[in-house]
């Protein structure tokens, strides 16, 4: 089963905050690519960089930045492919970011 986990932080991040290693996330999809689970992944710019689309009555309308205001913030994310919901589990609290914010496991709906 496929698996998006989106991986997050509780606010404003700042690396600078953080030592190397803390953050060094290379590692963990190594070992993911040696078990063959990684599909993809990858950082996001900040939500400050983000646009909105939304379609309503039929006009499209563009806003900058994310639509809900929140902590929380998405700053990355990894597709993987794993037995079950334990298995994506257990990856997800892997990632140095499980120690310094979040990471959701969301599955994908079979096809």
């Amino acid at each position: 089963m496929k698996y998006l986990l989106l991986i997050c932080t509780e606010g404003p991040f700042d690396p600078a905050d953080h030592t190397p290693e803390e953050l060094d996330a290379q590692p963990w999809v190594d070992e993911l690519n040696r078990r063959g689970v990684h599909l993809t992944g990858d950082r996001v710019r900040p939500a400050g960089d983000a646009t909105t689309v939304r379609v309503r009555a039929g006009e499209t309308l563009v806003t900058d930045g994310p639509f809900a205001e929140t902590k929380e913030q998405m700053g990355g994310f990894d597709i993987i492919e794993c037995a079950d919901l334990d298995e994506a589990i257990e990856i997800a609290a892997r990632h140095p970011m499980a120690k310094l914010g979040m990471v959701e496991v969301r599955p994908f709906w079979p096809m």
